[in-house]
């Protein structure tokens, strides 16, 4: 019985393993096809997304090469184009200057002009040019028994200011004023580069004396900070005269390329579709600035007469998602391409009027009663929303002074009005299927390829400004680098810095990223030119490419650095090797003697004489000196040699001149 029980028992614990491994068996029978299913999945959509990287890749290439090979088509043309007209529409010595010496005042002046003048003449409407306040004659509201005794008290602070003691503890009295504000600062140093631009040696003396302190005071710091900022007098001064010394050689060397990489950058972004209120683009360089939604937009060819102009009609390419005033400023483009913008009508200030069949006439506006809502809003009339076929005949004329202007297209309230797409919704956008079956909806990472394609189209151009910029042409080369790299490298020998990483973040700091970024900043210094908010948008990656390209450190870029940052690594590491070899052509250059020197820059001060207000200038600096009039006496008591030679008398007698006349200045200080 008991051995029955034991069989029966074994017997039990067999069928339970069996059915136990059978359990098993099944479930790693499961458990592979469930692994070879999905790895089969994984194995298929790592192939689809081969394909679909081989497909982009093959398409961004395509796209290069034609947008590269249309471009090039294009720009040979302008060059023809440049050489037949009156060229590059360089801005006058003047303008450079006010405009670099005073960005924000020119801002703000150039903001005040909202209805521009216009003379007639063969050419069509121009609009006259600006003036700056320093441009223009010294005005004096007093009566005539008190106007010589001003304009002497100007005459002896001008006298002053030509001493080195009196302006050296002038500078340093004023920066130690708590209320001196960095604003303040850069104001002064640029009038005093105005008031004493007839003696640049003087000048480049006094900017040598107070650097000496400047580097003094950083050397027990830390001197890789030293000409970070423009945050003293000095260094906006040693600003100005890099700007002074390097404005022929921008002119003769750099401006060609520069001119060529801005008329690239704007073909470039009009070959595609641009949101007139927000500004964004299918084709740019920040991806900020980025149209994330496919829109379908086909370019077109219409004939343009623009009456009253002296020409000819023209074949204008414009695209069906143009809006109105988008086409109206590519026909004034057209028309008035070989004319500096300031003599350009405004899109704003012109009628454009359709002739769709025998003489029947439509006039198109951007708003008007056939323009439909979308999502709440208004949408802008485009080129496609009026059926604007291809080779249509349109009129352009100038409206009658007497109508009322309306507002820029730019600046309607997004609440209310729509173009392309809506601003800060991109998201929403791209859940919205059923949107205008004209627009194809795709992955929102798809649109970065643009990125890239836009910079392999504008690689050339921008490789030529850049070997322009860091180039040393034999026949011109740039004295004043030489001379002030000299200088710096001098000072230091004096401190016993040797690090050349010290040296090299002077240098740059001197003259890349104190001169050449705020060009490629600000075209509208250099050229008389229309700088868009689109087209500053890409300038500014580009400045920061050319920054990094003079950083001595490397670049530690991740999946989470910026874009502007992640799309010129590539080429970085080149940049840097033509940065430090520019660096050492410098340094071999034949070292200039204080001679040689003074007598580039008595001729650079000889070929813009009386270009400015001087007393205009003076008047402003005096301004500061009444403000601080007692911390400057105290400053003059305490200097030995300002004492010995009786200067805060001398200062003392300029206050009794000019206080209690009242005489008018333009300018802001």
């Amino acid at each position: 019985m008991i051995t029955k029980v034991q069989l029966g028992g074994s017997e039990l614990a067999i069928v339970v393993s069996i059915v136990v491994c059978c359990v098993l068996l099944l479930l790693c029978t499961v458990a592979l096809v469930v692994y070879c299913t999905k790895s089969r999945r994984a194995e298929r959509y790592w192939q689809k997304t081969l394909l679909q990287m081989e497909e982009m890749e093959s398409q961004i290439r395509e796209e290069i090469r034609k947008g590269f090979a249309e471009l090039q088509t294009d720009m040979t043309d302008l060059t023809k184009e440049l050489n037949r007209s009156q060229g590059i529409p360089f801005l006058e010595y003047k303008q450079f200057v006010t405009r670099t010496f005073f960005p924000k005042m020119c801002s703000d002046y150039e903001k005040s002009l909202v209805q521009p003048t216009y003379e007639n003449d063969s050419l069509g409407p121009r609009a006259l040019p600006e003036t700056h306040p320093l441009l223009q004659d010294w005005q004096v509201k007093a009566n005539n028994t008190t106007r010589p005794n001003v304009e002497e008290g100007i005459t002896l602070f001008s006298t002053l200011l030509n001493n080195k003691h009196f302006l050296i503890t002038f500078v340093h009295a004023l920066e130690q004023q708590k209320d001196f504000a960095v604003r303040d600062r850069c104001s002064l140093a640029s009038l005093l580069t105005i008031a004493l631009h007839g003696k640049l040696e003087y000048y480049t003396s006094i900017m040598k004396d107070l650097l000496v302190d400047l580097i003094d005071a950083s050397a027990s710091k830390n001197p890789k900070l030293m000409l970070r900022r423009t945050e003293s007098v000095v260094e906006k001064m040693l600003t100005n005269w890099m700007s002074i010394c390097m404005y022929s050689y921008l002119k003769e060397t750099v401006g060609e390329p520069f001119f060529l990489l801005l008329c690239a950058i704007k073909q470039q972004i009009n070959k595609g579709s641009i949101d007139v209120l927000t500004g964004k683009a299918r084709y740019t360089l920040n991806e900020e600035w980025l149209l994330r939604e496919n829109i379908e937009a086909k370019p077109q060819n219409i004939n343009v007469s623009f009456q009253g102009c002296g020409m000819d009609s023209l074949s204008v390419r414009v695209m069906n998602t143009d809006t109105i005033c988008q086409v109206k400023e590519k026909i004034i483009e057209s028309f008035y391409k070989n004319l500096p913008f300031s003599q350009w009508p405004r899109a704003e200030d012109v009628d454009l009027e359709w002739f769709n069949s025998g003489s029947n006439s439509k006039l198109l506006q951007d708003l008007d009663n056939t323009s439909v809502m979308e999502d709440g809003r208004k949408k802008l009339n485009t080129v496609f929303h009026y059926q604007v076929p291809e080779g249509a005949s349109l009129a352009m004329s100038m409206k009658d002074k007497k109508e009322k202007t309306l507002e820029r297209v730019k600046d309607l309230d997004t609440e209310k009005y729509v173009h392309l797409v809506l601003p800060h919704d991109e998201l929403m956008e791209t859940k919205k299927s059923h949107r205008h079956s004209h627009r194809k909806k795709v992955l929102p990472e798809i649109y970065l390829t643009r990125l890239l394609s836009t910079k392999g189209t504008l690689q050339k151009f921008l490789d030529d400004l850049f070997l322009a910029i860091l180039s040393i042409p034999p026949d011109h080369p740039p004295l004043a680098v030489k001379y002030f790299f000299d200088f710096l490298e001098e000072q230091a020998d004096k401190r016993g810095i040797t690090d050349p990483d010290t040296l090299h973040i002077w240098k740059t700091n001197s003259l890349p990223l104190r001169f050449w970024v705020n060009i490629l900043k600000n075209p509208q210094f250099v050229f008389d030119i229309d700088k868009t908010d689109h087209m500053d948008a890409c300038l500014s990656v580009i400045a920061q490419a050319f920054i990094d390209a003079c950083s001595i450190s490397d670049l530690q870029l991740g999946k989470d650095s910026p874009t502007n940052k992640l799309l010129y690594a590539k080429e970085i590491p080149e940049y840097k090797k033509r940065v430090q070899c520019y660096y050492k052509q410098i340094q071999e250059m034949p070292p200039l003697s204080e001679q040689e020197m003074n007598a580039h820059l008595a001729e650079e001060s000889r070929k813009y004489r009386n270009e400015f207000n001087t007393n205009l200038a003076l008047t402003e600096i005096y301004k500061y000196a009444k403000r601080y009039r007692n911390q400057v006496i105290n400053a003059l008591e305490a200097n030995p040699t300002a004492r010995r030679t009786q200067l805060h008398h001398k200062f003392e007698q300029v206050i009794a001149l000019v206080e209690d006349n009242i005489y008018e200045c333009c300018s802001e200080a």
